[in-house]
């Protein structure tokens, strides 16, 4: 949205609440100091990627080989599928990159990861792809493999994780903007800020259809079970 409204204006002041990397878009020229009419929040969080990858394993005790459906053309991409690099490495998991550039390569994607034999995918959310959700979550449960989205509504649509920032926390927390801009302050010294609250959602009708038990530790995690 906030990549719409910017060629509107460069004076009236704008407050974002949920781009994935203000930076890497070009909304801002930094989080410190954002440089024009536009400040607010982000949902980008530089472990979030670790974290997903470790939530994941934890729900699959016995995951040892991961898809990851990330979007090469994207700094932010890349910098995600980097951290979850790092992270499958600690964890001592077999990571198959599967670059997506368009919903058009969905397909070839997706059957790359039955080949390579992945037990689970992870979504890394792009622009550039946001309506395959529903093929993803579809070839998902015919192939019986995990998933790992970055937004709630997918798990609610037939996905069995995310893990997240919680989107309403950063629409509450964006009220402060507009409230130190009424009163003065200009949006390029006011720092963008990052999530601080994440929800971690849980789909065991999902489970159940692909065959998966979630242990009992990571279901007291949940912030919402989905039964």
């Amino acid at each position: 949205m906030v990549l719409a409204v910017k060629p509107a204006t460069d004076t009236i002041p704008i407050v974002m609440t949920n781009p994935g990397d203000p930076v890497a878009i070009g909304v801002v020229a930094s989080l410190a100091r954002p440089g024009g009419n536009i400040t607010g929040l982000t949902s980008f969080s530089t472990d979030l990627s670790g974290k997903r990858l470790e939530v994941l394993k934890e729900a699959v005790p016995k995951l040892s080989r991961v898809a990851v459906l990330w979007n090469p053309a994207e700094s932010g991409n890349v910098r995600n599928f980097k951290e979850t690099e790092d992270a499958a490495q600690s964890l001592g998991l077999k990571l198959l990159s599967l670059g997506l550039r368009t919903p058009n390569d969905l397909d070839n994607a997706l059957q790359s990861s039955i080949r390579d034999r992945a037990g689970a995918l992870i979504i890394i959310r792009s622009p550039a792809y946001t309506t395959i959700g529903e093929k993803i979550v579809d070839f998902a449960g015919k192939n019986r493999l995990a998933t790992m989205f970055p937004e709630k509504e997918t798990v609610e649509a037939g996905g069995l994780m995310s893990y997240a920032p919680n989107i309403a926390d950063n629409f509450r927390r964006a009220a402060t903007y507009v409230d130190k801009i009424l009163k003065g302050a200009k949006p390029a010294d006011l720092p963008v800020e990052r999530p601080m609250k994440f929800e971690f959602v849980i789909n065991l009708k999902t489970a159940k259809q692909i065959g998966l038990t979630i242990p009992p530790n990571v279901l007291a995690r949940a912030d919402k079970v989905i039964r």
